[in-house]
Formats: C-alpha cells, structure tokens, sequence
C-alpha cells in the first residue's frame, strides 16, 4: 500500500493521500514510502500524509481501532484539520476525499461511511485471487460464503459459544473437494498443510466478517496482474459485475526508487555483513548459487522445527550457500544449529534481512519461502523461482499455483503437519512427514533446483515477469485498470 500511495502521487498530480496507520507501524510505514521516491521527487513524498490513531498501538483489528478509523475519516469528510496522535503533527483541511480505500477485516468503518455522499469506498485485497475465493467468497466460486452470520445463527441454536462455532466453520477439515476459479481441486484441509488442531485466533475472527466486506464497498482493488493468475481475474471480475460493482486489477506494485535498496537496508542491523557475505559468495560459489530461506515475520515451523533443521542439513550436505532469516517472534535457533552452521562457513544466520536486496543479488539461487504474496511478488521481480513450504491463509493455494499452474516452484510436501500429511488431492499421496522424509525430499528438489529442471523454472520466472512488466506499460492491462480507478475518482 505504501509503494502504490506513492505511485498514484507520480501518476496522477492531483492526489493527496491521507495515510492511516497505527503507533507501532508508523515509522515503518514511513520509511516505506520512501523507498519509491528518487531525489528531487520530495513534492510528491509531500502528498502523503501520515496519521497515527489514538488509542491504537498494534491491533489488527479492534473496535478502537474501528472507531479511529470512522472519526479520522468523517473530519476528512467534514473537511476539518486532522492530527496525528503519536507526534502531535496537525494537518490542515484539506478537499474532502473522494474514495477510500480500506482493508478486509474493515467491515464496521465501510459500514458507517456508506451513507457519505459522494465517497466511492474500494477495498485493499493485495493477496492471490484464488484465496480470496476460498477464505471469504461467495460459495458459488468455492467460498465459504457468511461466515459469520451462519456462526451467530448455530450458536445461538445450539447454545455453544460463536468463538468455538466460528472457529470450527472456518477450519472445515472434513474432506470436502474444494474448486475454486484458477486452481486445481483440493481436499479442504489441504488449505491448512501446517495446522494441527486450532488456527491462529485472529484468522478466524478476522476473516469470517471478510464475504461481507467484500459484498459493500463500490469496488475492489486487486494487486495482482491478468498474466499471473488470468482465471482468477477473469472471475473476480464477472462476480464484482453481477453485483454491478468494478474491480481495479492495478498490477504488482513494488518500491522501486534508487533509494529502495539503501532504505530496505536500513531496516537490518546486519545488513553491511549480509551484503558482504552476498559478495564472497558470489565470488567463491558463482552467480545463482545461494539458496535464501525466510518465512516473512510472523511464521515459524513452530510444531516440528527439527524439519527444518533436517533440511538445513541437507543444504549444507550438498555444499549450498545459504542466508536463513528468523525474524518470527516465535523463532528460535538452537545453539548446535547455530555451531553447526558457524563450522560450516557458508551460511548466515540472521533476525531480519533486507530481503528485496537480497533476492536481487547475483549470488541468489533459489527462495525458499512460505509463499505470502509480497515475497511472491518481489521473487518474480528479481527473476528468482522459489521452493514453498506454506503454513495457512492464501500460503497453500499460492504453493499450488505456483508449482502446478505457472511451473516456477516446488512445493514441499514432507514438511507438512496434523491435517496436512493426509492425502494430497492431485496426486492421491499421503505424506509420510519423517525428518528421514523430510531430508529425502530436500535431496530431490535440491538436486533438480540447482539442475536443468531448475534451470527450466528460472526460465519460466522470467518470462512470467516480462509479462508483468508489459501489462504495468501503455495499453497493459494493469495500466488500464489503475487509469480506470484513478478515472472513478
């Protein structure tokens, strides 16, 4: 959100951007949007207003956070001064805004501005398509429909609490084939590969009022591109139309300023030793040989961390570079790994890397990731194919697409926990889930990452990313949708 604020600035003059964001990501957000900008573009930097919510800290959701929300945005209506609650900055009135553009989970502040006269609301959905069927669609389209309507109502019949009914509508594990538009069928505990029993409590309270919120505002706001996944698009696009809706497929938005990297590296502490140790390997091991892990900075193989020790030993067995960053507050690295990897020599471990630069170096290889959509992305960009070991929300359906739709991935499947060793839908294999499994497995994708077939999927990267590129140019297709949007206003 903060590269695309800042492209609308550059593209459309006339666009003031009034930021809300919370305490704990201000100075981050910050720092974000100017990783877009070159020197001299600081009057456009200049129409990004920045406001902190009171009373908010890190929520992901909250009725403070709502109600800060529908204040903030009704003083930007009434055209009054608005000012930011963690630096005490006052802003001045401005025009009233013509759209608004909140997120999934915003279904209560969409809900009290939709009366405002003359204020087109959009929706935020910066995730793969194919998830956002299957987690809050309608059920036509393989969706699990309103969620929490149908909870309240089997709560209130049964007597149970909503949170235990809510939770158990929304890891439906029974086996159910699941189709939805762009992706081959799955079983519907296959959308949880990394869950035992219970969700992370925020999925879904979250996203069981997210069919709702997509069913209100005047249109969507999809960041993803036609050539990525065009089924996905095309039905996204004939559902918003049945509701006499739009929706904007704007593209694959990333910072892209001569500031981007030198301002992502800011943000790690070890930066200057991770770009030193990109550079040895480059010269010691060659262009495309190091292999970079991360799993973002929320997820963590929490339940069975020995796999992915047992595959770090797999990685060092074949003699691979390699750069492993654990920024997840429930990471932790146990000392003999971290012996192991110091007597190794070629690997580096660290808490948060600058991960843009670091897939944009020569030296990287391979990505091994989670699969959330911002990593996605900024592999494509870089022209870096990934091997996917997927935890939950649109992680697992992003695996498949990219292994068995686009042919750029791997996707691992001994990795997999509780409901994801049953059986894989596609195949009809039962993972076996063993550490011995695990490192079998690494050997095989390993062996043909750094082979021909790996080869053949570098190929396919960077063909999909001129692709990408063509449709962000004059005539594409993101372009036009992005012109049509800026046109709604």
């Amino acid at each position: 959100m903060c590269a695309f604020a800042a492209h609308l600035t550059k593209i459309s003059p006339g666009i003031i951007v009034t930021f809300l964001t919370t305490f704990g990501f201000l100075e981050r957000a910050k720092t974000e949007l100017s990783r877009s900008f070159e020197p001299g573009e600081e009057a456009y930097a200049e129409r990004v207003r920045f406001i902190a919510l009171e009373k908010v800290e890190m929520a992901v959701r909250s009725d403070a956070l709502d109600e800060a929300v529908t204040a903030t945005l009704r003083k930007l209506v009434a055209e009054e001064e608005i000012d930011c609650a963690m630096t005490g900055k006052r802003f001045p009135p401005i025009t009233k805004p013509r759209g608004v553009i909140l997120d999934l989970i915003a279904r209560k502040p969409i809900e009290d501005l939709r009366a405002v006269p003359d204020l087109k609301i959009y929706l935020f959905y910066p995730m793969q398509l194919c998830s956002l069927f299957h987690l809050c669609g309608p059920e036509h389209l393989g969706g699990k429909g309103g969620l929490r309507l149908k909870s309240e109502e089997e709560a209130a019949r049964t007597g149970r609490p909503v949170r235990e009914v809510r939770e158990e509508m929304w890891c439906n594990r029974t086996g159910q084939v699941v189709r939805v538009p762009g992706l081959p069928p799955m079983h519907d505990y296959e959308y949880f590969p990394q869950v035992e029993s219970r969700p992370h409590p925020t999925e879904p309270e979250c996203l069981s009022v997210a069919y709702e919120t997509l069913t209100l505002p005047d249109a969507i706001l999809v960041f993803s591109t036609e050539s990525y996944e065009a089924e996905a698009v095309a039905a996204v696009r004939e559902w918003y139309g049945d509701m006499k809706k739009s929706a904007y497929v704007v593209g694959m938005i990333l910072p892209g300023g001569s500031h981007a990297s030198s301002t992502e590296k800011v943000q790690s502490a070890e930066a200057a030793q991770i770009e030193a140790f990109l550079n040895d390997t480059l010269k010691t091991s060659g262009k495309e040989s190091l292999l970079y892990i991360s799993f973002g900075s929320v997820y963590w193989p929490i339940t069975a961390p020995e796999k992915l020790w047992a595959f770090l030993d797999v990685v060092m067995e074949r003699d691979i570079p390699f750069i492993l960053s654990h920024a997840s507050p429930w990471a932790q690295v146990p000392d003999t790994v971290k012996e192991k990897v110091q007597a190794y020599g070629k690997g580096l471990l660290s808490p948060w890397t600058p991960q843009q630069v670091i897939l944009n170096h020569p030296a990287t290889g391979w990505f091994l990731a989670h699969g959330g959509q911002n990593g996605i992305q900024e592999a494509i960009a870089a022209g870096v194919p990934q091997i996917l070991w997927p935890f939950s929300t649109d992680q697992p359906p992003n695996a498949v697409h990219l292994s068995e739709n686009l042919g750029i991935a791997y996707e691992l499947m001994e990795v997999r926990v509780g409901y994801g060793l049953k059986p894989i839908y596609r195949t009809g294999k039962r993972p076996v889930g063993t550490t011995d499994a695990v490192k079998e497995e690494a050997r095989e994708v390993l062996s043909k990452a750094f082979g021909e077939d790996g080869s053949r999927k570098r190929a396919r990267v960077l063909e999909l990313r001129k692709a990408i590129r063509a449709e962000h140019e004059q005539g594409g297709h993101a372009r036009r949708d992005l012109q049509a949007f800026i046109d709604s206003l």
